[in-house]
C-alpha cells in the first residue's frame, strides 16, 4: 500500500499508541459502517488484540438511530462468522475528539465528515476506507449495497475484509 507522507505520519503516531480508536462512517449506519466495525472486531479478536482497540460506527444521517444493522447485511456477515450487534447512531461532534481515525466509506461520506470537522486537526483524522483496500480489487470506495441483491452485500464484505486486514496491519505495533 502506497501512502502519502502525511498519512504515513498519522499511521506511525497511531502505531505507537497503546489503544487505537477507530470510527467507521457511512450514510445511515445500517450496512457498510456496522459491517466494517464487525469485520475489524473479528480481525482484532483473531489477533488477540481486543485490549488495544476501540471500534465503533456511525452514520452521517439519523434515519435509523437505535436500530440494528440491515437484516441482509447481518445475514451475509453471519455466514462469514461475524455477528453485527451494533445499534445505529449518528456522527456527533465529540467523535472528532473520541477517535484517532474516522473512516468514511465513500466520497459523499468523506465530504460530509469534512464539513462536520471542527478543525483542520480533526479533519486530518478522516481517512477513506479505500486507502486500505487493495487497488487490484478495482474499487476506490465501498459501494452502498442497500438497493442491491446478495452480490452487493458480498462485495462489500469482501472489500471490508481486505481493507480491515490492511488497516489492522498498518496500525499494529510491529514488535
Amino acid at each position: 500500500m502506497t501512502v502519502n507522507p502525511q498519512l504515513q505520519a498519522l499511521f506511525t503516531s497511531l502505531r505507537e499508541k497503546p489503544r487505537k480508536r477507530v470510527l467507521f462512517v457511512c450514510l445511515g449506519n445500517i450496512c457498510r459502517s456496522p459491517a466494517a466495525e464487525g469485520v475489524l472486531l473479528d480481525v482484532i479478536a483473531h489477533e488477540g488484540a481486543q485490549d488495544r482497540w476501540v471500534v465503533d460506527s456511525a452514520g452521517t444521517g439519523g434515519w435509523h438511530i437505535g436500530e440494528l444493522p440491515d437484516r441482509r447485511m447481518r445475514v451475509h456477515a453471519r455466514n462469514r462468522g461475524i455477528e453485527l450487534t451494533h445499534r445505529t447512531r449518528q456522527v456527533r461532534p465529540s467523535d472528532f475528539d473520541d477517535f484517532d481515525l474516522i473512516i468514511p466509506m465513500d466520497a459523499n461520506n468523506l465530504r460530509d465528515l469534512r464539513s462536520l470537522a471542527p478543525s483542520l486537526e480533526a479533519a486530518r483524522k478522516i481517512v477513506p476506507m479505500a486507502t486500505f483496500i487493495d487497488p487490484s480489487m478495482g474499487y476506490d470506495h465501498v459501494p452502498d449495497p442497500y438497493y442491491e441483491g446478495a452480490e452487493g452485500f458480498e462485495l462489500v464484505l469482501d472489500l471490508l475484509q481486505n481493507g480491515c486486514r490492511t488497516l489492522f496491519t498498518q496500525l499494529s505495533d510491529p514488535r
